[in-house]
């Protein structure tokens, strides 16, 4: 059993979201969130698995800033957004899931999400091609001004989080 919080802060598509994941027996909702407190209320209430949680929140909250603090409680994330950030953010979340998304691409992301969390194989041709896994991915990053290099940067993401690009196809979300 996968234990889930939704982080979303539009209502119609949070209730469908729930839906949608509880379809599958082997995940349970444990709370919805629409904002930091409240995120971090739900997780206090009860310690979920893996947090789903979108980038643009309501009352001013971020999802960076939700998924920044699940990091420091031990809640992996999973991105849920429409905008997702260019680069990978392997310190804050496991991947992003592109909206709009089918039901079959959020089953796929929950399954290669939960592999993750087991330590399991995971295959690529089970995963959504809108799903982006961090793990996979390289981060570009000047070593120096006049040398760029290939390395893994953890506090990039955290000084970057501004930075947006990312398709969309029709769907739900």
């Amino acid at each position: 059993m996968l234990n889930i919080l939704i982080v979303e802060d539009e209502a119609l598509f949070a209730d469908t979201l729930k839906y949608l994941v509880e379809l599958n027996p082997r995940y349970v909702v444990t709370d919805v969130a629409d904002d930091f407190p409240s995120a971090i209320a739900a997780v206090e209430r009860r310690r979920p698995d893996l947090a789903l949680v979108d980038l643009q929140l309501a009352h001013g909250s971020t999802g960076f800033s939700v998924a920044a603090k699940f990091t420091e409680l031990g809640v992996p994330c999973l991105f849920t957004t429409g905008k997702a950030p260019s680069f990978p953010l392997r310190d804050l979340a496991l991947g992003c899931l592109l909206k709009p998304f089918t039901e079959e691409d959020l089953v796929r992301a929950l399954k290669a999400a939960e592999d993750i969390l087991k330590g399991r194989e995971r295959l690529r041709p089970s995963r959504p091609g809108n799903l982006r896994l961090y793990d996979e991915e390289d981060v570009v990053v000047p070593d120096a001004p006049s040398e760029i290099g290939t390395r893994t940067d953890p506090g990039l993401a955290r000084r970057l989080s501004g930075l947006w690009a990312g398709p969309s196809r029709r769907s739900f979300g």
